[in-house]
């Protein structure tokens, strides 16, 4: 079995990977893909704080509602969490919206959710170092 350790890098690491792959995306004008791979950035760091923090593993939770109250994230940063929680199902299921999730997002709505995105992975912030 990996050492905690191993894992929060892990999580951190794809985390970051994730977030250049959405900014990657809404360059590219794929914006819900965008979106999505905010929501995946944010939970991965979530997870990897809270593992770091908490000593607990919360990998089946999805909701970044749920992860940001077990982190105990600052309150200013729940309406994000808010926000791009339900991205997880949105940007990837018609059923869920009843919609075309490609056609749900323009540029605006995926920069701000980078953004945001961004502000939260500064706040977890995990170092590298051993």
């Amino acid at each position: 079995m990996k050492n905690i350790r191993e894992e929060i890098k892990n999580l951190w690491k794809q985390a970051n990977a994730d977030l250049k792959t959405a900014d990657n995306s809404l360059k590219s004008g794929d914006y819900y893909a965008s979106v999505f791979w905010c929501q995946q950035a944010i939970e991965k760091s979530l997870k990897g704080y809270i593992i770091l923090t908490k000593r607990e593993t919360p990998l089946h939770i999805h909701s970044l509602i749920k992860l940001g109250r077990i982190a105990k994230i600052p309150k200013k940063y729940e309406k994000i969490l808010k926000d791009i929680s339900p991205e997880y199902y949105l940007t990837r299921y018609p059923d869920v919206s009843e919609d075309v999730p490609y056609e749900l997002y323009d540029k605006d709505d995926a920069q701000k959710k980078l953004n945001d995105s961004k502000e939260i992975l500064k706040w977890v912030n995990i170092p590298m170092k051993k």
